[in-house]
């Protein structure tokens, strides 16, 4: 028994050391608990940035449809807190617009919202990409009325796929009369008028000051200079 004990003792101690120098250079070892906690987290974050585990370890992207990516456009239009996974009434319309499924003829504005209130669920107030698809496909039997059901569907389908929200320029100052009567120069008088050329260009601080005329010649006098150019430059007094 004391032989036995004397050859195990040993055996352990060299195989504790053995499994520390394997780890002395990496973290310590964790519970399986934690680690298959960290596996979940690590699956969760590949989903959100459109990435999924594969064998041995391996990380391929998730396969995004056109038709998919421009869902998630249009979902986080305008809305900083959106992530993506789901769209409200306003940018579904806005989506139906800018990418011309809404053609007022055969689908018209009314029709879109009454399709979207159809296929959300009640208590929701957005629409996921499946119902979205499915929403697309309602519209697209009375888009496309010459058409199978598959052909209607993949015909709105392109219509949408790539697109993004279109983005409205700088609002354009409507002209009034009112305010062109105020800004025609033409049509200034007294000392505004003195305060722009011809041309309507201001004259800067020969508009506003008033400058001493020595000339002679009486303010406004249209033939100023006139008499100089007939009997030429007059001499210096003595």
């Amino acid at each position: 028994m004391d032989g036995t004990r004397a050859t195990t003792g040993p055996n352990n101690t060299e195989e504790f050391k053995v499994q520390m120098a394997k780890h002395n250079n990496h973290a310590p070892l964790r519970p399986p608990s934690e680690q298959s906690k960290d596996r979940a987290a690590k699956r969760l974050s590949a989903d959100s940035n459109g990435l999924s585990e594969g064998g041995a370890g391996a990380r391929t992207p998730v396969e995004v449809t056109a038709l998919e990516e421009a869902f998630r456009r249009f979902a986080i239009h305008g809305d900083t807190r959106a992530t993506g996974k789901d769209m409200h009434g306003k940018n579904w319309s806005k989506l139906c617009k800018d990418c011309n499924v809404i053609d007022g003829k055969n689908i018209t504005l009314t029709d879109v919202d009454i399709v979207f209130s159809k296929v959300k669920k009640k208590s929701s107030r957005t629409i996921t990409f499946n119902e979205f698809k499915e929403a697309l496909t309602e519209l697209s039997r009375k888009r496309f009325k010459d058409k199978t059901s598959e052909e209607a569907a993949e015909e709105v389908f392109k219509l949408i796929e790539g697109k993004s929200p279109i983005i409205a320029g700088v609002t354009r100052a409507v002209a009034s009369p009112t305010v062109s009567r105020l800004t025609d120069t033409t049509k200034f008088t007294g000392s505004h008028k003195e305060r722009f050329d011809e041309t309507g260009r201001g004259k800067g601080k020969a508009g506003r000051v008033d400058v001493l005329d020595t000339s002679g010649y009486v303010s406004g006098y249209k033939h100023a200079g006139s008499y100089e150019k007939k009997v030429g430059p007059r001499g210096k007094p003595e």
